[in-house]
Order: C-alpha cells, then sequence, then structure tokens
C-alpha cells in the first residue's frame, strides 16, 4: 500500500496539470468557424434554434441513442442542416447501422460537410460538421464493410431536418 502512493500521488499531479492546461478548442473553433458561410453570433443562434438543437449544433453535444426523431424514419428526401438548411444527405444513403442514432453512407455532395479530428472524451474520431454553417452533425467513422463507401456518417436528428420528396 505505501509503495502505491507514491505513484497515486505522481498520477494525480499528472492529472490535475493536464487538467490545469488550456485547451485551444475555443481558438480552433473561432478559426474553423469563421471558414464558413452562415456566420451568425451565438445570440442568433440561440434565437434560431430549441435548446436541444443549440446544444448539438453548436456546443457539440449528443442526443442519447435510439431517441432521434429520424433514427427509424424510412421516408423519402432530402436531410438538411437544422441550422442553415443546407441540404447533407440523401435518403436513399441511410441504413440501418444500430448505433442508435441516423446514419448514411456518403454526403449529398464532397463540399455538404466538412470533418474535423475531435479528440474529446479521451478518443480520437472525425467530427462532420456542416459545410455551410459549421454546426456539430455527428461524428463518421470507417466500419460500415457492408455499404458502398465503408463509412457510416453517425448524425444527430436534432441536427437535421427533412425534406420529404412529396412535400407533406
Amino acid at each position: 500500500m505505501m509503495k502505491s502512493i507514491p505513484f497515486l500521488i505522481l498520477l494525480l499531479s499528472l492529472g490535475l496539470n493536464a487538467c490545469g492546461q488550456k485547451g485551444t478548442t475555443t481558438e480552433v473553433k473561432k478559426d474553423t468557424m469563421s471558414k464558413f458561410e452562415v456566420q451568425k453570433t451565438e445570440e442568433e443562434w440561440k434565437a434560431q434554434l430549441n435548446n436541444e438543437q443549440y446544444q448539438v449544433l453548436r456546443l457539440k453535444g449528443t442526443e442519447k441513442p435510439f431517441s432521434g426523431k429520424y433514427y427509424y424514419e424510412n421516408t423519402e428526401g432530402i436531410y438538411c442542416c437544422a441550422g442553415c438548411h443546407n441540404p447533407l444527405f440523401k435518403s436513399e444513403t441511410k441504413f440501418d447501422a444500430g448505433c442508435g442514432w441516423p446514419s448514411f453512407y456518403e454526403p449529398i455532395t464532397k463540399d455538404a460537410v466538412k470533418e474535423n479530428k475531435d479528440m474529446s472524451h479521451g478518443m480520437v474520431r472525425i467530427e462532420v460538421v456542416c459545410g455551410k454553417c459549421g454546426g456539430h452533425l455527428g461524428h463518421v467513422f470507417d466500419d460500415a464493410p457492408g455499404q458502398p463507401t465503408g463509412l457510416r456518417y453517425c448524425i444527430n436528428s436534432v441536427s437535421i431536418d427533412l425534406d420529404k420528396k412529396d412535400g407533406k
């Protein structure tokens, strides 16, 4: 027990030191956000979006798995960004990955979304954001071998709206 105390103190001091370091998330977000066509203040976003949409699109949150309105959706149409109405995914590219979020194997165009390295929560992932406003949509993974691209764009329902083909 006595031998493990110095080790625990060392781990604790390293952890506290890491927590005390200034992160670059805010700096990266500001720099990244300046590259998007749609520019709004945080107050404008808060006025436009509901609380859950703001939490996901602007603060990079996520909805609970299997809770989103589009997880079980099979209607034909185009999925657009809930923040700026940028077309993102065709319904034909949606598939059931069993992960709890709507999944697509490719965006509608190569510029519809942008990808950023995400090192949050102790993982390295690829974040997917709207190519027009920079709103957080979800993440992309290369674990869909049964799909044409082998990719799984795992997208939060609150970050998208479905424009149905029949207009209803």
